[in-house]
């Protein structure tokens, strides 16, 4: 599991990193074109788009990373056990709410799928809301595989006690 989460998190950032390029090169041209008084309209589209799919795969990393939804008030006042119960909590927690982003997501995809964009009409919105459901989906991974290590370091803690 440890294997497969570490792949697929690199998947993830490489993603997010050519998506972030797309997104300042389209920004860049959009800069330069403008300056000559060139009007080059998809430019606006591409960077929004790309800009939320970096975002959202950025933002399932940093998930897999314990460095986004996380509250650490508690995590350094508790030692032991009780913060085993405190990880396995949050995991929880963040297991229910992105099984909800996940299905609703999904929904979300099947209604706008066919929606077009208005300087592409060949190119679909269905692609650009799909980043909602893998977003949700890889941090659903992410956090099972937290919750799987939380469970074993609380036994590993119980039969050494």
């Amino acid at each position: 599991m440890k294997r497969f989460v570490q792949t697929l998190e690199k998947i993830q950032m490489t993603l997010g990193i050519v998506f972030l390029t797309v997104f300042f090169a389209v920004i860049l041209l959009q800069i330069v074109t403008r300056h000559l008084g060139i009007s080059i309209l998809w430019t606006e589209e591409v960077a929004n788009y790309s800009f939320i799919w970096a975002m959202f795969m950025g933002a399932a990393v940093m998930v897999n990373r314990r460095e986004h939804f996380n509250f650490d008030f508690f995590q350094r006042k508790l030692k032991g056990k009780n913060r085993a119960f405190l990880n396995i909590f949050n995991d929880l927690v963040l297991i229910a709410f992105n099984v909800c982003i996940f299905f609703l997501g999904i929904i979300v995809v099947r209604e706008f799928w066919n929606y077009t964009w208005a300087t592409f009409p060949e190119m679909q919105m269905g692609y650009i809301w799909l980043a909602i459901p893998v977003m949700a989906g890889t941090m659903l991974i992410y956090s099972l595989s937290h919750l799987l290590n939380h469970i074993q370091s609380l036994k590993e803690k119980e039969v050494r006690a």
